[in-house]
């Protein structure tokens, strides 16, 4: 192969990590909170969607590039904080973008969004059975994934969002509106792109795409590196403009009276408003699509990792099939009851594992492990008393008072005070994260 067909192969092989980036994060969520966001935010649409598309789509990026560039698996991206607190955090992660809140959402909201509106006498238990097996068995074979949902799944996806969100814009279906003023748009795009968990998703689905890469023939860390860097811009463009659109789609409900409606309930009526009965047909297309896809990344990441986790004791495919047999159980709760449940967890994991990821960034310059765990440990202290906090069991006004907590981001100068406590504890030889095994670029 020559200079120009490597090239060109490269910018190829870029776009179908692109695409499958994009689709493995443009899930459930995705769909659900960008049109939602803009009801609530009204003329301030715009600054709800840049803040949930910072704390969703550009997190979610720089987490797969610190990943890539250690080119190393789940746990040792945690390294830091010991081997048994990073295997904790991990597991907890993977628990929860897998069989207990992302893949199980995906299921239930297209049955919500999809099937319901056009065969709303179908079983959910039936309709989620049907959903779960088609994900295991395009996800049986994980070097297929990122082909199956680059090549072909995500331009599908991205041409039938393109139809609903070009509609909304010539043709509005009502006047974007001021409203309360109490209403944070900031606060509510961080919430909301925090409850997407695509961050939490990063590392494993990174872990794919290093193994998608490698049979490709991508063996050096460089030139692997590079296509990442390439493939993170074409998800992020793309997340970019779908967020954008969907966002803009809802601020155009804020002047009607549609303020009852849940989250799937809002899109659904968005689109009928737009296409009729051809757009809930289209509507149902987009979200199996979305959520199709998302759950064949994800269910692939986490069955990979849990592969590892008990050393292949137990089979791949026999994983995937436990995981979509846990999918089907709790994607019957719903979509409202699901994301109830998740936000707890997720106010309190996603500080721990925002600490880490960013940190990693200056691993080299920072030489005491204590820091890396400090940090944690202050994000988790601020992030449990906020839960606790949030669910009633204490009152503690005080930690609205912390800098930036309006703004969901009050566990950083907890994060921050931890981190410099803990640079002043001595670093012993043989407690740091150096102890645990790191593998190499090659050997992922």
């Amino acid at each position: 192969m020559n200079r120009n067909e490597s090239g060109r192969q490269d910018i190829l092989n870029a776009f179908v990590v692109g695409f499958a980036l994009f689709a493995s994060f443009f899930g459930a969520g995705n769909l659900i909170f960008p049109p939602l966001l803009g009801q609530l935010t009204g003329l301030r649409w715009w600054l709800g969607f840049l803040a949930f598309l910072a704390a969703d789509a550009l997190l979610a990026v720089v987490v797969v590039l610190a990943a890539a560039r250690k080119g190393v698996g789940v746990e040792e991206q945690m390294g830091k904080l010991g081997k048994w607190p990073a295997r904790l955090v991990c597991l907890s992660m993977m628990l929860c973008i897998g069989p207990l809140v992302v893949v199980p959402r995906t299921a239930a909201t297209t049955y919500e969004m999809s099937v319901r509106p056009l065969l709303g006498d179908l079983n959910p238990w039936l309709f989620s059975f049907i959903f779960f097996a088609i994900v295991a068995l395009l996800t049986i074979r994980p070097a297929a994934v990122v082909d199956v949902i680059g090549k072909y799944l995500t331009p599908v996806l991205l041409a039938l969002l393109a139809i609903l969100c070009i509609k909304g814009v010539i043709t509005p279906i009502g006047r974007i509106s001021e409203l309360d003023a109490g209403v944070s748009p900031v606060r509510l795009g961080i919430s909301f792109g925090y409850q997407t968990m695509d961050a939490l998703m990063a590392i494993p689905v990174t872990m794919i795409i290093f193994k998608s890469l490698s049979s490709k023939g991508y063996k050096e860390p460089e030139k692997r590196f590079r296509i990442i860097t390439y493939s993170c811009l074409v998800a992020f463009a793309g997340l970019f403009v779908v967020y954008g659109g969907l966002t803009f789609l809802g601020a155009t409900t804020s002047s009607l009276e549609l303020g009852g409606l849940t989250g799937t309930d809002l899109l659904v009526e968005i689109t009928r408003r737009l296409l009729d009965r051809t757009g809930i047909i289209l509507l149902g297309a987009v979200v199996f699509l979305a959520c199709l896809t998302t759950a064949i990344g994800v269910t692939s990441a986490v069955a990979d990792y849990l592969e590892e986790l008990i050393k292949k004791r137990i089979p791949y495919s026999v994983i995937v099939l436990i995981l979509c047999a846990a999918g089907v159980l709790v994607s019957n709760l719903g979509t409202e009851q699901i994301i109830s449940l998740a936000e707890p967890a997720l106010e309190f994991l996603y500080p721990v594992f925002l600490t880490q990821m960013l940190l990693s960034f200056f691993e080299k310059r920072i030489g005491n492990p204590w820091v890396f765990r400090g940090a944690a440990i202050g994000a988790a202290l601020f992030s449990l008393l906020t839960v606790l906090d949030a669910q009633s069991v204490l009152s503690l006004p005080f930690l609205y008072e912390i800098p930036l907590s309006s703004l969901g981001l009050g566990w950083l100068l907890p994060a921050a005070a931890g981190a410099l406590l803990g640079a002043l504890i001595p670093r012993r030889s043989g407690i740091s994260g150096e102890k645990t095994e790191i593998k190499n670029h090659e050997e992922i």
